[in-house]
């Protein structure tokens, strides 16, 4: 069962996603730190690096964002040059022009944009431009995928490109049609006003934090929607009028004296999925260890003590290990190279099931996540794409007497 529990509280929200009782999904948007990434602006372009093949744009935050030379270029495969020109070819400073944000300013380094332009709907994606139609792979069925990529190509207008979404699946052509044509409006309606307005400035931002999940996560799947604001639900059931009208009766109104997150118990869910150390259902536990460049996680037997021997012992603390990693990385939302120190086995079948159980446990998640495999040093190494920053930077943060490590100098270097 899958449910999606909206708190509002001192002005900030949050939003969790439940699969049978457990959180799978946490999200939290603070008044002053509304999320950008997605965001359209017209900028100036105010410095060129050839040495680099990027240029700096100034899209009117404090810190100029980051174009590289891939995020200027064609983004259909035909029709990029063999060898990438001059930058200096493409841009030149002083240049006004459009981009979007592909990721937040994270630390001391500004946004990334791209000129690869993607505009979000409850059915498709438009990629004005792009020339190509793209359907979800979490959609199985090849003739529901064939399907849907001739709607795609039967719709949209010459030169567009479209990404089907995967609730698309077993969806009408006239609802993809319809979509898609609000998509369009705001594409011409962005472009209207570029035309009339000086860069730096800001001419589309998506939906709000609470709004775009409802859109992006609650689906026939999903059983209820469950929220602590009466105002709020009645703006969802709005929303959910034009978008996915058989699913208003799913929005219910939490009434109780307690917290909704109390209710549920996702306050201590959180908690715990936060702590270095997490404890397996089995008796073994993982230690999680974020660091600048990429994070760590540790695999141990702890109190599993197995039934059989211990390689039986150590292959079943790793299959377990591996899904409750899977759920970690959609829930801390880590972003970048991962890297899983699994528990040393002696057989190759069972490192090949371990790997396996791992990118099937990924498949549910809705950032691209890369399973690479084994390295020499029989380590698992993953990547995920780094969008935002994570909610670890956001629920916490350094702790002044150490500032950070997580140690304290000893009573002896007193």
């Amino acid at each position: 069962m899958k449910r999606i529990v909206v708190r509002y509280e001192s002005g900030a929200s949050s939003v969790a996603l439940m699969e049978d009782g457990r959180l799978a999904e946490f999200f939290v948007e603070q008044p002053a730190e509304q999320e950008r990434a997605g965001n359209i602006y017209k900028g100036r372009v105010v410095n060129v690096l050839p040495g680099m093949q990027a240029a700096f744009v100034d899209i009117g935050l404090k810190k100029n964002a980051f174009l590289y030379i891939d995020d200027l270029l064609p983004v259909h495969l035909d029709k990029k040059p063999k060898v990438k020109p001059p930058i200096t070819d493409l841009v030149q400073e002083g240049q006004e022009l459009l981009v979007q944000m592909r990721k937040e300013p994270l630390g001391t380094k500004g946004a990334r944009v791209t000129t690869h332009f993607t505009i979000p709907g409850r059915w498709v994606v438009l990629l004005p431009d792009a020339d190509y139609v793209a359907v979800s792979r979490k959609i199985e069925s090849e003739q529901e995928r064939q399907r849907l990529k001739n709607v795609g190509t039967a719709i949209r207008k010459p030169g567009d490109g479209l990404i089907i979404r995967t609730v698309a699946e077993n969806e009408s052509q006239q609802s993809l049609e319809k979509d898609l044509a609000m998509l369009n409006d705001i594409w011409s309606a962005l472009q209207r006003r570029a035309a009339e307005n000086s860069a730096p400035v800001l001419l589309y931002h998506d939906l709000g934090m609470v709004p775009r999940l409802v859109r992006d996560l609650f689906s026939d799947s999903v059983e209820e929607l469950v929220i602590d604001d009466r105002h709020s639900a009645v703006e969802i059931s709005t929303l959910l009028y034009t978008m996915a009208p058989e699913l208003q009766g799913r929005v219910k109104v939490h009434e109780g004296s307690e917290s909704v997150f109390t209710h549920y118990g996702i306050d201590k869910q959180v908690e715990l999925a936060y702590r270095r150390k997490i404890w397996l259902e089995n008796g073994g536990y993982l230690v999680v260890d974020p660091t600048e460049a990429l994070t760590v996680i540790d695999v141990n037997t702890g109190k599993y003590t197995g039934t059989v021997d211990l390689e039986q012992t150590v292959f079943e603390t790793n299959m377990e290990a591996a899904g409750e990693i899977a759920r970690l990385l959609r829930l801390r939302d880590m972003g970048g190279m991962i890297i899983v120190d699994f528990i040393d086995m002696g057989e190759e079948l069972h490192r090949k099931l371990v790997t396996d159980r791992l990118e099937q446990c990924v498949r549910k998640d809705r950032t691209k996540v890369q399973v690479v495999g084994w390295t020499r040093l029989g380590l698992v190494e993953i990547t995920r794409k780094k969008v935002r920053p994570n909610l670890n930077d956001l629920l916490t943060e350094p702790c002044p007497q150490c500032n950070g490590t997580g140690r304290v100098p000893s009573r002896e270097n007193k």
